[in-house]
């Protein structure tokens, strides 16, 4: 990792309310997943957010929006998160959000199939639209109409309005991810490999 986690405790105390949001929303919409380090510390992109917050704070403002403002199909939704990830291979994004497809209801075959790059032969119409869009864009390309049209056929405007600023705010996540190297989250960091061993922190 090119940037640690920022234990609480370290913290000055203007961050610290930036720290305790964020760990509120984690905790309480981001379950499945190893989040927190032994000493309180937050892992993933949340690491980078708060070790530069000039930046950090507007990052997060666009990922709590996206919390905030969700209403698409769960299983669409984690399409979606997971695609982007893999077009990035982006560990930490695969490695939780893996876990969050499952338990959105996605079948542990498509959570591999898509998050090994490829599409699955049977994704139902929602998750084939959200799929499309997200590689593609996640890609840089340019969104094509039948894919924009089909999106908005299953989703609304308004709703495919929010898979285009879901892949992007995980374009960003999986970008921050990637340059800052961070891992999977694993016992030389002082975190369990099974997120039950966290109890209700995961």
């Amino acid at each position: 990792m090119r940037t640690p986690p920022y234990p609480p405790a370290d913290m000055p105390a203007d961050l610290r309310p930036l720290h305790d949001e964020m760990d509120a929303y984690i905790t309480g919409h981001l379950k499945g997943f190893v989040s927190h380090r032994a000493d309180g510390a937050l892992v993933g992109p949340f690491a980078p957010m708060l070790r530069f917050p000039a930046f950090g704070r507007a990052a997060w403002t666009y990922t709590k929006a996206l919390i905030d403002n969700a209403t698409l199909p769960k299983e669409a939704h984690e399409v979606a998160i997971l695609a982007t990830g893999a077009v990035f291979n982006s560990r930490y994004e695969l490695y939780a959000h893996e876990r969050v497809g499952e338990a959105a209801g996605l079948s542990a075959e498509k959570v591999a199939t898509i998050a090994a790059g490829q599409r699955p032969a049977d994704l139902t119409e929602e998750e084939a639209s959200a799929y499309d869009v997200a590689v593609t864009l996640a890609a840089g390309r340019q969104l094509p109409a039948s894919t924009y049209n089909r999106a908005v056929r299953a989703f609304g405007e308004e709703g495919t309005a929010e898979l285009v600023y879901l892949v992007g705010g995980y374009c960003l996540v999986s970008l921050l991810l990637n340059a800052y190297d961070m891992s999977v989250p694993g016992r030389e960091e002082g975190l369990p490999d099974d997120p039950k061993e966290e109890g209700e922190r995961a």
